[in-house]
């Protein structure tokens, strides 16, 4: 990318770091989540279904705000975070706890669609076999729903990469610690003659976007045909 200024790379240098963290800490979270929706029934599932999709329905800016009661220095999170020596508010670290917190939802959807495309009579065939519900979902859902699990995560990072509301809220725009490429276009935008430098990360943010919904496209059919094979 040689085309990019070294502010422009750095902001897609620190977006790449920010979206790989936050798609690896919520991936282990939004397996189980999606799991426990698609399979599980228990009290008060519609509520963490209506809690999950939470951030796509509620404007960024409010997402960030709560974000920063709970995780900044003062917050009851935060404080104790802090106490260990671990600050999350204006902090990259932070900036992945939002950009993975909005990626969330679209992870979750993708990998519960992908279990509930599985047969539970395969699930339960190997349940009668005496296998323990961990060594079910191990052996014989897991590879069923991996391509839906890789499509998710692929649309949480493409979300990562592209959040700009909750971020800029809870961390602000700090350039070469919190300013992503979403931040830096709008600094850009602020400044005159920074038309170029922002539609350079425009044209960034649009082939990881449009890369990113093809590729979980085709695994999403390849998940299906792969269940409908089975």
């Amino acid at each position: 990318m040689n085309w990019l200024g070294p502010q422009e790379w750095e902001a897609v240098a620190l977006s790449l770091r920010v979206s790989f963290w936050a798609t690896l800490a919520a991936l282990p979270l939004g397996v189980l989540v999606a799991h426990a929706l698609a399979r599980w029934s228990f009290p008060g599932k519609q509520v963490l279904n209506g809690l999950v999709h939470l951030p796509l329905i509620l404007p960024p800016v409010v997402t960030g705000y709560l974000l920063l009661l709970t995780f900044g220095t003062r917050g009851p999170v935060g404080g104790l975070l802090q106490d260990f020596g671990i600050v999350l508010a204006f902090r990259w670290t932070g900036a992945a706890l939002a950009a993975g917190v909005m990626g969330f939802p679209l992870m979750v959807r993708a990998i519960r669609l992908s279990i509930e495309a599985v047969d539970p009579k395969l699930e339960q065939a190997a349940a009668t076999l005496g296998a323990s519900r961990a060594w079910v979902f191990t052996t014989v859902t897991l590879p069923l729903i991996l391509p839906g699990i890789i499509a998710g995560s692929i649309l949480g990072f493409a979300k990562a990469m592209g959040e700009f509301g909750a971020t800029i809220t809870f961390v602000s725009n700090i350039p070469g610690e919190t300013r992503t490429v979403p931040s830096a276009i709008y600094a850009f935008l602020q400044v005159p003659g920074g038309e170029g430098s922002a539609m350079r990360l425009v044209i960034v943010s649009v082939v990881v976007a449009m890369g990113a919904l093809l590729i979980s496209e085709w695994l999403a059919r390849r998940a299906a045909n792969r269940v409908a094979g089975t």
